[in-house]
């Protein structure tokens, strides 16, 4: 693993040498692409737009929420901005990084909740897209365009994730790899149908079952806080 994280690291400083106009980019990219923003910003606009997109923007939001925290607990995985310094790494080499505001996050980095969640959430929206694209035109460029633009956005956050030190690169492919294979898997199981109560005891469930993860893990002698 030591050398699959030196080379992110490697990456991330190639990325870091662009050019400097790039930097605030990467920042709003990063921002906006936060997991908070699908459910303040993305689920409304869906709803808006058809009530079943909409719900299954949020189903499957918060679905991918939750997964992603647990799988984080049973993969880990390093930060770079942390690895780089506690590997020793700077002892041995010159590495040229710069910190960031949002360079310093704290918990186990793998999956990218960024690259998976907004990409799990996006997949209906997109695909509803598509079909409304479909209807109104012949062109498949304009056809296949919300996933073009579904493609370079995910691209985009993955990039922007490596550019500010939160994750190494293998942590965004997984991240977009799993968000884009639960989009796909669970946009045919949205409850669109179902009442409220439904919601609430699926919330609760979630809730019980990651506080019961939480406690087998460490029960288990693992440190999911190290």
């Amino acid at each position: 693993m030591d050398a699959l994280h030196t080379a992110g690291i490697h990456f991330a400083e190639a990325l870091q040498a662009g050019p400097p106009c790039l930097e605030k980019f990467w920042i709003w990219v990063t921002s906006l692409a936060d997991p908070k923003c699908i459910f303040t910003i993305c689920f409304p606009l869906a709803y808006f737009l058809d009530r079943k997109v909409g719900v299954s923007v949020l189903w499957i939001g918060l679905v991918s929420e939750w997964l992603n925290v647990v799988l984080k607990w049973f993969l880990f995985g390093e930060r770079p901005f942390w690895w780089v310094h506690e590997s020793g790494l700077t002892r041995k080499e010159l590495v040229t990084l710069r910190q960031f505001a949002v360079s310093c996050e704290t918990g186990p980095g793998d999956p990218s909740g960024h690259c998976m969640i907004t990409g799990a959430a996006l997949w209906p929206l997109v695909t509803a897209l598509t079909a409304l694209a479909s209807r109104h035109s012949r062109s498949l460029v304009v056809k296949l365009s919300p996933f073009g633009a579904y493609t370079l956005l995910l691209l985009a956050v993955g990039l922007s994730r490596i550019f500010v030190l939160a994750h190494f690169p293998h942590q965004v492919v997984g991240g977009i790899l799993a968000g884009a294979a639960l989009g796909w898997g669970l946009q045919g199981h949205t409850p669109a149908t179902r009442t409220m109560g439904f919601f609430v005891a699926a919330a609760l469930a979630l809730l019980l079952g990651s506080l019961t993860l939480h406690s087998l893990v460490i029960a288990a002698g693992i440190d999911i806080d190290w």
